[in-house]
């Protein structure tokens, strides 16, 4: 091998780090606005395509919003290389529709009150034109779809009202005596016929004319959502995670200690794959958190645990997947137990990267990238909030250490994503030898508290050690000297399928951003 061939075959440096800015806002507060608690959203979704994002809110909406910078311009070729449209252009989005997808209701038998709380929400295959996505509470999944129906308006009535009125009478001129006006049935003026509420008799020679509209159908379009199915009465507790399969026709829900599987087409029926329920509860020791199906293969899926493990499942094994193919787990290093070591394990969300080869879980603490084909650790761990973990005491006294971020992965593979406190959400690369680590803030500015902090050693997937930054000693402050907010958390965000765009959820508001 030459010098030339060796200098081709020299791997690529690591991915400059993305300048992020601010896209969009929907929602966005004002100074002092007190926020409603049904107005606060608990589930972000993009579609596949990206074209469509979905966000479902503590009161059982669903909201629909579509981009708006893919249509097509039209012009010559000529005209959009000269308007430099491309170079330009990032993800904008604007409202499409929204709708009740839940109501709160009451189970009597248990005593127990259901509340409307869409947990999450996946976009299914569009067909005809038609939007399709399922939505799930506690209890009930439903499958909507949304499409473009023409509006249908009453354009006329059938008989003129100058020449027919109601009760017999005519309009007529009042100077004419003689002639007798037709009207149409037989009826005639001379006499009104007054007929009370419980007389069904016609009065003689018929009844007048009745007037009816014609409705025509105009050029003019409305969007309308139909709930197509509803799945119910299959979860004991509470569900927390519905996953498409990539065969179109199947999806699983996942409570505390079963997985269902379901077809689309078929409400009443399920099947359960996974279930983890000892035959004496006292034996329990952990619950399923999050469980997802693979991206490309039908027969996979993974779940995480409590206890801050992931299995993945064969299908194809056993009808109930009692036995696991793989389990990820990391091992705890000696002399690191606590009180708190089992519930900032526990796994909050998982993602499987998009070429199904990485599994990306959050915990309290860490985001971990995991690759399905080792099972000895994870091949990456990122530190998202170090600088709380001489406060766990006090996450503890306010329930604050069982909160469940989210994470995200972006389309390319290359960074992962996810929330903290203080309305701030972490960007960091996992491409090797990257150093990217960014903080931004779900604002109009957010890079308002980002700062330079020292670089990273550089690493690779296969590394599993991280530098860990030690938090400021003050309380209330974080590693860069800003104070933190338990109350304003970002639990929900999602990445855009093909771009570095990010949505993420404070409170009420919608922040978009790009890179």
């Amino acid at each position: 091998m030459n010098g030339g061939d060796e200098l081709a075959a020299a791997p690529a440096g690591p991915p400059q780090p993305l300048d992020w800015k601010f896209s969009q806002v929907f929602g966005e507060r004002t100074a002092g606005e007190e926020v409603q608690e049904v107005d606060i959203i608990s589930a972000i979704e993009f579609d596949k395509s990206g074209d469509h994002l979905a966000t479902g809110d503590r009161g059982g909406r669903v909201v629909l919003f579509e981009r708006t910078d893919t249509k097509d311009h039209g012009g010559s070729r000529r005209d959009l290389e000269r308007m430099d449209y491309a170079i330009s252009r990032h993800p904008e989005f604007r409202y499409k529709t929204e709708f009740q997808s839940h109501e709160p209701e009451f189970d009597y038998l248990k005593s127990l009150e259901i509340e409307e709380k869409i947990n999450k929400i996946r976009w299914c295959q569009t067909a005809n034109g038609a939007l399709f996505l399922l939505s799930t509470n506690d209890k009930t999944i439903k499958f909507w779809k949304v499409q473009e129906k023409k509006v249908k308006k009453i354009s006329d009535m059938n008989v003129d009202p100058s020449k027919a009125l109601g009760n017999g009478s005519v309009a007529s001129s009042s100077t004419s005596s003689s002639a007798k006006p037709y009207i149409a049935n037989g009826g005639w003026p001379e006499k009104s016929y007054s007929c009370p509420s419980n007389d069904f008799t016609f009065p003689p020679g018929g009844i007048p004319s009745l007037r009816l509209p014609v409705v025509v159908t105009s050029n003019e379009t409305s969007l309308v959502a139909r709930c197509r199915r509803v799945y119910a009465h299959a979860h004991d507790y509470h569900i927390n995670s519905i996953s498409n399969n990539s065969d179109g026709e199947t999806f699983i829900s996942a409570d505390d200690l079963r997985i269902n599987l379901w077809n689309l087409e078929i409400s009443n029926q399920s099947f359960n794959i996974v279930d983890v329920k000892p035959a004496n509860m006292e034996d329990l020791t952990e619950v399923i958190t999050s469980a997802e199906f693979h991206p490309n293969h039908c027969n996979m899926l993974a779940y995480s645990s409590s206890r801050g493990s992931i299995r993945l499942i064969d299908l194809r094994q056993s009808a109930l997947c009692d036995s696991h193919a793989k389990l990820f787990e990391e091992q705890e290093a000696p002399g690191s137990r606590s009180f708190f070591t089992e519930i900032i394990a526990s796994i909050s969300d998982i993602k499987f990267a998009k070429d199904g080869r990485h599994i990306l879980s959050r915990d309290y603490m860490t985001l971990k990238l995991w690759d399905i084909n080792m099972d000895s650790g994870p091949v990456a761990t990122f530190q998202v909030h170090e600088y709380l973990r001489p406060k766990l005491c006090d996450l503890y006294e306010n329930d604050s250490i069982f909160d469940k971020f989210e994470c995200c992965l972006s389309g390319d593979g290359l960074r992962v994503a996810t929330g903290s406190y203080s309305n701030l959400f972490r960007v960091f690369g996992c491409a090797p030898g990257s150093t990217e680590e960014t903080t931004l803030e779900a604002s109009k500015n957010p890079m308002r508290r980002q700062v330079q902090t020292p670089s990273r050693p550089s690493r690779s997937l296969s590394s599993i050690t991280r530098v860990v930054r030690r938090g400021a000693e003050s309380p209330g402050v974080d590693a860069n000297g800003n104070s933190f907010d338990f109350t304003t958390k970002l639990l929900h965000l999602a990445w855009h399928p093909t771009e570095n765009s990010i949505a993420c959820a404070a409170a009420n508001s919608l922040y978009m951003y790009y890179a």
